[in-house]
């Protein structure tokens, strides 16, 4: 299943509050300063489903704390889908995040880090428009294939 992220530049919180409607839903970013991984670093992958952007946001009042709290960014999401009634909406969130987190290791993330061994081997995310420092595509197949799934590119090579 291919799971296209359309991404939005940072925000700051402020602005990020004020989406709170009917497609003010999806995953998102939070970017600033870590002690040790230094400015700009994303900090935390989340996902807004069952609230809006701007509802779930709220709930992270801690970023306001930040060393640089001036520069704490977030970066929206949005979950392409073809149909409006897509009962597969709320699933693709819940893997788009587990698998975005996995992948990019977020400093200040800690459920989805090490578990994603009960994820469909088939799910692809791509990434679209301003996506930050997240890779443009990731797979759970470069995670979760064993050896002899994969294709050996010596032998395709010499043939």
């Amino acid at each position: 299943m291919q799971i296209h992220i359309d991404w939005v530049t940072g925000v700051t919180f402020e602005e990020a509050y004020k989406l709170t409607g009917a497609t003010d839903y999806g995953v998102y970013q939070i970017y600033g300063s870590h002690p040790v991984y230094g400015h700009n670093v994303l900090l935390y992958i989340g996902k807004a489903r069952d609230q809006t952007l701007g509802i779930r946001l709220r709930q992270h009042e801690k970023w306001l704390y930040n060393q640089d709290s001036e520069n704490v960014r977030i970066y929206t999401g949005r979950i392409s889908s073809d149909d409006e009634l897509d009962k597969l909406w709320d699933h693709k969130v819940d893997l788009a995040e587990k698998l975005l987190i996995f992948t990019h290791q977020p400093a200040c993330n800690s459920s989805n880090i090490n578990s994603i061994s009960d994820m469909p081997i088939e799910i692809h995310v791509l990434n679209w428009g301003d996506r930050g420092m997240l890779l443009p595509e990731v797979s759970a197949y470069r995670h979760l294939a064993s050896d002899d799934e994969f294709i050996d590119f010596e032998l395709l090579s010499t043939e």
